[in-house]
């Protein structure tokens, strides 16, 4: 990884989960930076730290626009649960969802998201918009922003510096 993480430190068993699972978000994303897509990676969680779903981005690959990490994620776990109230799991994804995203974890009943770096341009949870505290929300949300917040933002950070080097235009 060409992103640098912070140590380990000694922090309560709370704080490790979520650390350990950013980590595999992390990877996730990698993977779809290497296939050519904006590198974000999305992990559910069910009770008991039962891994549910994982996905990456898969817009380029797949040509569809809403293949974000999140929605393939949600799609994962609700099929995998067979509901799709996702009251009692935990969505880990490496950046801020955007307006679709964010609309699309107030509709599964989401139980947390855990997100790693803000995004200031379409950022949909509190950088640009908080749609889970709007009037429009039927659900509250409960988010827990910044969780390797620095390795999420250097990665992407990185992966748009190199496209760009490499003549690519805009994603």
């Amino acid at each position: 990884m060409p992103y640098t993480l912070p140590p380990p430190a000694l922090e309560d068993a709370t704080y490790r989960r979520h650390r350990r699972w950013m980590m595999r978000a992390l990877e996730l994303a990698e993977t779809a930076g290497e296939a050519g897509d904006v590198p974000v990676g999305a992990v559910v969680v069910g009770p008991q730290d039962r891994l549910l779903a994982e996905a990456a981005n898969r817009r380029e690959q797949d040509q569809d626009p809403t293949a974000h990490a999140e929605i393939l994620a949600l799609r994962q776990a609700s099929h995998r649960l067979g509901r799709w109230r996702l009251n009692q799991c935990t969505l880990y994804v490496t950046l801020e969802p955007c307006p679709m995203c964010a609309g699309a974890l107030g509709l599964s009943r989401l139980g947390l998201l855990v997100y790693g770096a803000d995004d200031p341009k379409a950022g949909a949870v509190r950088s640009c918009l908080n749609l889970p505290a709007s009037a429009c929300s039927n659900h509250h949300l409960p988010v827990l922003a910044g969780i390797l917040a620095d390795p999420c933002r250097q990665q992407l950070q990185i992966w748009f510096q190199n496209r760009r080097q490499a003549g690519h235009p805009s994603t």
